[in-house]
């Protein structure tokens, strides 16, 4: 428990809502306002308004900002054309993950590259130490933007029609992993089409002195859309349901992205130094040995009871209870009606079973619980 937490810019707004708050990375945060299930639901069938301030933003620019990046980071950022972003991660010399990001390619300003850097609240401070560490030898330059921005994000299948009606942004024309410069509720934002739930939807990086005005306004205009204040409870089993990987459970510096089954965002090919980066050795070999044998990968796995499996619980044979892997990430779907679980798990048990009979089971306070083996993501949204 930190004993003086950061608060958000909105931490009054979400008092009054009647946020159940928590400590999460050093920041106050809501945790939920009512019904988690009700606002997972509301994600998937209408949209969800969060806030996630505590995200860390980190500013690069200069002449020589996507070099560094190349440098620094495991993609080719240099590539990125004005107005995307690209998830990527940063990683230590061995090729253990620190981190996994978004970065968004803006504007040039005076012909000068920039790009924000958007990392996890726990390890802002580490990817920012980390960059400035690595900036040697670049010109270019590294600054802490946390306290810059406020972060909103919509997110779900009426997200678009909302946020249609506070601004002229052509949100039709925005891809996703895409970003443009616009306002809100007459207020200059970053306009993203990016999220963390699995659904269409829009992140809003604006003035923390705005974020009073837009999130009223983005609960208004989606009154009758249905939208509500949505905390990070539902955030989490929205990502789960989604696949989507979270650090210090599916990533940590243990794993690598091929470990995890993310090598595609790993880019060997680079102008920076000959293509070299930081943890370039250690991810070849990581890349080979996941090509050729995997000692172990991350699936699904879907309950065919009810007990619900936690972060840690080890996956066992269900033929002798042998252990054969570990739960990185588990709870209840709202979506599926069943407990679902992320693990990483020995290769030879990986393979979806399709006939019915499960051959991994999880160790839940001794009693071992059959689950199906499936394939990632346990939810797709319909396009």
């Amino acid at each position: 428990m930190t004993e003086n937490p950061r608060l958000t810019a909105l931490d009054s707004v979400h008092r009054a809502l009647g946020a159940t708050m928590t400590d999460f990375a050093g920041w106050d945060m809501p945790l939920r306002y009512g019904s988690e299930r009700d606002e997972h639901q509301a994600v998937r069938t209408r949209a969800g308004l969060f806030d996630l301030s505590h995200m860390g933003e980190i500013a690069v620019t200069g002449p020589q900002a996507g070099l560094l990046l190349d440098h620094a980071l495991v993609g080719n950022l240099s590539r990125l054309a004005q107005g995307r972003a690209r998830y990527t991660m940063i990683c230590d010399e061995r090729g253990g993950i620190m981190d996994d990001l978004i970065v968004y390619r803006l504007a040039d300003e005076q012909d000068t590259p920039r790009y924000m850097v958007v990392a996890n609240a726990g390890n802002a401070q580490t990817v920012l130490d980390a960059l400035v560490a690595r900036q040697a030898g670049f010109d270019a330059a590294v600054r802490d933007d946390r306290d810059a921005y406020a972060l909103l994000a919509i997110q779900g299948p009426e997200a678009a029609g909302v946020l249609a009606q506070l601004t002229d942004a052509d949100l039709e024309g925005l891809k996703y992993y895409a970003g443009l410069p616009g306002t809100v509720a007459g207020v200059e934002a970053l306009i993203a089409r990016t999220g963390y739930t699995g659904e269409d939807g829009f992140e809003l990086f604006l003035a923390p002195g705005d974020a009073d005005k837009v999130w009223a306004a983005l609960l208004d205009a989606g009154r009758d859309a249905g939208v509500v204040p949505c905390g990070l409870s539902c955030r989490d089993t929205l990502r789960l349901e989604a696949g989507m990987p979270l650090y210090g459970n599916e990533l940590t510096r243990a794993t690598t992205p091929f470990d995890a089954g993310l090598g595609r965002v790993v880019k060997f090919e680079k102008e920076t130094n000959g293509g070299d980066f930081v943890g370039r050795g250690p991810l070849e070999e990581a890349a080979r040995q996941a090509e050729q044998n995997p000692p172990r990968k991350l699936v699904g796995l879907v309950a065919q009871g009810r007990r619900v499996p936690r972060s840690g619980y080890s996956v066992v044979s269900a033929a002798d209870g042998t252990v054969i892997g570990e739960v990185t990430s588990g709870a209840p779907s709202p979506t599926l009606g069943k407990p679902i679980a992320i693990a990483y798990v020995d290769a030879a048990f990986a393979e979806p079973n399709e006939d019915g009979a499960s051959r991994v089971a999880v160790d839940i306070r001794g009693s071992h619980e059959a689950y199906d083996v499936v394939a990632l993501p346990f939810y797709k949204r319909q396009r």
